[in-house]
């Protein structure tokens, strides 16, 4: 045995809310646990050495070999009596046996310990179930058992009794020939019956009493989200189907109701469901899991004022469906639905961002068309590596944006608003969009969408016919459709879909070491910026190369955006927005040269930008949003970019606006030597990583952490995310909820696929791969703004890492065992490419840990050439006391020079 598992307490409200069990036989029971934030785990317990009869079970559909089965003598006695007893009590169990298929057999008592009474043991007396006396074993749990079943067979209980148990439940689909005549002879007078099962929020499978007949009612006047059946078989969820037919299940599976039968129009009976508690229909439409449906409204007995009323409730509180619900909005005013602005990016097949005359940018859609979208794309390589970019790898979809790239960018065009369209999603296969303002955009004369569609590149939406939220010019589309269709277009062409083979070699070092001679010999290439970083860092589309690179400019120095370090978030410096965005004006989709002159380490190419004989290093300069680097020196543009910031520094505009000239003393070069600082603090060691980096927190502000770990977790159970609603990208801080099912900070290093998402816990320094139903926004209360992120990436000074896997693995062992959550001293060293170097010690015995282990022969004595750490080296160099081997035949056991 192992202690009590689960332990359900009394509710508070009187629907029994908390008490969630449901009695399958008369030994085997589910129970639920506690909900939060959506329905809970559920478990089955089988009552362990007694047996009842079996309930009835129908042959399964398509195989014509089963049969029927009807209950067995009794079974359904037992059944009521364990339903009568366990429902809506409190209850806990232990388990005594686990098979290997998982089957759980234990006791389960009334009230909160083992003390209350054992439901097992009353079955017995009541003559409902009888002791499994084949089980072998000294038992004294069985052998009370066994007396009590000698009792009941001598007092003739239950099954002992010599009274009939016959028991027939009828499905009223198989012997019932109308059921509409059985409706009416009712005629909507309330029944007495049980609720047997939820299919979803709305509809349910009643057992009437006294007749027994098995009847599926679905609830009059609305329509709960449902559970939609596949082509292979499996069902997914319309958003909040789970969530509704769990409310429904928590307050009425398996309790005693009354149902009025209505009508049934085509076979589907329509009824209400009356619990002494209240309404189910109407409590679903106030709680947002359901919605008013007309057609069958006009045959609900109790009111539809009361079901509306309901409904009105919920979308004025935005609630669960309604959650999206936006109101009827006033006409917009004439400013606001015609204008003239400049196109500033295509973002899409049929969205674009514009400039307004104030200066202003919006996101404007074109109406009513579809570009083909990511349920049209290629079917998927066996190459789990390839990143999907819809852009390529969707068909005409770069055709689409490239025509209004040609045609739009930079040009100013007509702006009419036909319609604004509310938000949308989330739901399984069903992207998520906010809120889009949907107008005709014409230029020229030249509506912009009927050309995308007329020559194939995009699709007309198709409405209900209340629907009036659609173009102006929408039998024109429709038109433009027909003649596409009609001559083969684009997406109507019967030819082979185009392919984009576009290598992305951003970040790639090996592969931009390769293209790097042929793009410096090639002079000036053309391009395309499809992306601005910042003011002077992009991401270029090389036509004739068919690559994609990260480009940054030559000879300037440009404010920093803001970025994540391993020590949080690094502020953005001063203009590097204004600096972005006269870069996204100037180039931005648009058609460029580019001069290459070099390459960094991390595969970026370094170069000079020409848009329109205009020099983008030089632009920067002359607005004063760069400085000169002491690189430009050895180019040609040396002299314009010096005049330039020349001028700049003399207005004191924007960068140069507090720079003052200092004077020649204070540039006087000290000579005195620096000395070892020694600062160690505490620190504790959270995270060891394989190249023998390792994450540890300031215990100084582990309080602020677990202050903003408690309230942040109180604020995700109070208001749970809504799963698979978080869409993730590379570089944001999101929620991620661990392997220990609780909520961490979290950053997305890479995004595979929704089901594959890298994340790094920037508070604890390890990382996983989720999927984005584990994933959500992290709310601005708990950003790193607030606190910045607590795990810090330290590596060891003065030691060697080796380089044979095998003894890198042992040192990591090591250290794992000897630091890993545990307290520590640190004192930083010196500074690293990658992060600082320290030496570490253990809290306690004070013993430096990066010593013993060069002590244990696991490392190696990185020898530095600072006067300041001699005397640190040369302490650890003495353990070698019968020579160094590492002259010789180091690189055998893993390790180099």
């Amino acid at each position: 045995k192992y202690e009590v598992s689960l332990c359900l307490q009394p509710a508070s409200n009187p629907w029994g809310f908390c008490n969630m069990i449901f009695v399958l036989s008369g030994c085997a029971i589910i129970v639920r646990g506690q909900p939060r934030g959506g329905p809970p785990p559920e478990r089955q317990i089988n009552l362990s050495n007694i047996r009842t009869g079996a309930m009835a079970r129908r042959a399964a559909q398509g195989q014509p070999d089963t049969k029927d089965v009807p209950d067995e003598p009794w079974a359904f006695q037992a059944r009521e009596f364990l339903r009568k007893k366990l429902i809506g009590k409190e209850v806990c169990f232990t388990v005594e046996i686990k098979t290997a298929l998982g089957r759980e057999y234990g006791m389960v008592y009334l009230g909160k310990d083992s003390t209350g009474e054992n439901i097992a043991e009353t079955l017995v007396c009541e003559g409902l179930a009888t002791v499994r006396r084949e089980v072998r074993g000294n038992n004294p749990e069985q052998a009370r058992l066994c007396d009590l079943e000698d009792q009941a067979k001598a007092s003739k209980k239950g099954q002992w009794s010599e009274g009939s148990a016959a028991h027939t439940i009828r499905d009223m689909k198989y012997t019932i020939e109308n059921p509409r005549n059985f409706v009416d002879s009712l005629h909507q007078k309330p029944i007495n019956a049980i609720i047997e099962h939820v299919r979803d929020g709305g509809v349910v499978r009643a057992l009437l009493l006294p007749d027994h007949y098995l009847v599926t009612v679905m609830l009059s006047g609305v329509k709960c989200p449902t559970f939609k059946r596949e082509a292979d078989g499996t069902e997914s969820p319309e958003p909040f189907a789970a969530e509704a037919k769990f409310f429904t299940e928590s307050r009425l599976l398996q309790r005693d109701v009354q149902i009025i039968l209505e009508s049934c129009p085509n076979q589907v009976i329509l009824g209400t469901i009356l619990h002494p508690n209240g309404n189910i229909t109407e409590l679903l439409l106030k709680e947002g899991f359901a919605r008013c449906v007309d057609w069958s409204m006009a045959v609900y007995s109790q009111g539809a004022e009361k079901l509306r009323a309901a409904e009105r409730s919920a979308k004025e509180r935005k609630v669960r469906i309604w959650k999206d619900y936006v109101a009827p909005t006033a006409n917009l005013d004439q400013k606001d639905k015609q204008f003239v602005a400049k196109v500033m990016q295509i973002v899409n097949a049929d969205a674009m961002v514009v400039k307004l005359n104030s200066g202003e940018c919006k996101t404007i859609h074109l109406s009513s068309i579809r570009p083909r979208g990511l349920k049209e794309r290629f079917e998927k390589t066996k190459d789990k590596d390839k990143r999907f970019r819809p852009l390529y790898d969707i068909p005409y979809m770069f055709e689409a944006r490239e025509f209004l790239r040609k045609k739009l960018i930079g040009k100013k065009v007509n702006v009419t608003v036909d319609y604004i369209r509310a938000a949308t999603g989330p739901a399984e296969g069903t992207p998520v969009f906010a809120e889009r303002t949907c107008a005709t955009v014409t230029i020229g004369g030249i509506n912009i969408a009927e050309a995308l569609v007329s020559k194939g590149l995009a699709t007309v939406i198709r409405y209900r016919q209340d629907d009036d939220q659609r173009s102006s010019h929408y039998d024109e589309l429709l038109a433009a459709e027909a003649r596409a269709i009609k001559n083969g277009k684009g997406l109507h062409s019967k030819k082979e879909i185009p392919i984009h083979r576009v290598a992305d070699i951003s970040g790639e070092t090996q592969k931009a070491k390769q293209f790097l001679p042929f793009l410096q010999r090639a002079g000036r290439s053309e391009a395309v910026v499809e992306y601005v970083f910042s003011g002077s860092r992009l991401k270029l589309y090389m036509p004739k190369e068919t690559c994609l690179i990260t480009f940054l400019l030559a000879g300037i120095e440009c404010p920093r955006s803001s970025r994540a370090t391993p020590g949080g978030m690094q502020l953005a410096e001063p203009f590097s927005e204004e600096a972005m965005l006269f870069t996204k004006e100037l180039v931005l989709q648009r058609e460029v040269e580019v001069e290459v002159e070099s390459m960094d380490k991390a595969g970026n190419f370094i170069g000079w930008l020409h848009i329109e004989g205009v020099n983008l290093s030089v632009a920067l300069v002359e607005n004063a949003l760069s400085k000169v680097h002491f690189t430009a020196e050895r180019s040609a543009y040396y002299k314009t970019l010096q005049s330039a910031e020349e001028a700049c520094r003399q207005q004191k505009e924007k960068i140069w606006a507090n720079y003052e000239e200092k004077p020649v003393e204070e540039f006087v070069q000290l000579t005195e030597e620096k000395e070892r600082v020694e600062n160690y603090r505490p620190v504790y060691v959270t995270e060891i990583t394989d190249t023998l980096h390792f994450y540890a927190q300031d215990v100084e502000t582990g309080g602020q952490l677990e202050s903003l770990m408690e309230t942040m977790r109180a604020e995700i159970a109070a208001q749970p995310p809504v799963e698979g609603s978080y869409s993730a990208r590379r570089g944001d801080y999101c929620l991620a909820k661990f392997a220990d099912g609780e909520w961490y900070r979290a950053r997305v290093e890479r995004v595979e696929s929704p089901s594959k998402v890298h994340v790094f816990y920037i508070d604890y320094g390890n990382r996983e791969v989720v999927s984005t139903t584990r994933l959500a926004t992290m709310p601005p209360a708990f950003s790193t703004r607030t606190l910045p992120a607590q795990a810090t990436e330290y590596t060891f000074a003065f030691i060697q890492v080796p380089q044979d896997d095998d003894a890198r693995a042992d040192v990591v062992d090591c250290i794992v065992r000897d630091i890993q959550n545990s307290q520590c001293l640190l004192n930083v060293e010196y500074s690293g490419v990658a992060c600082p170097h320290v030496t570490i010690q253990f809290s306690d015995s004070k013993d430096d840990v990066g010593l013993g282990l060069v002590k244990e022969g696991l490392v190696m004595v990185d020898v530095r050439k600072e006067k300041h750490l001699q005397k640190m080296v040369s302490g650890s160099l003495n353990i070698w006391r019968y020579g160094d081997f590492r002259a010789d035949d180091a690189d055998e056991f893993g390790y180099r020079r």
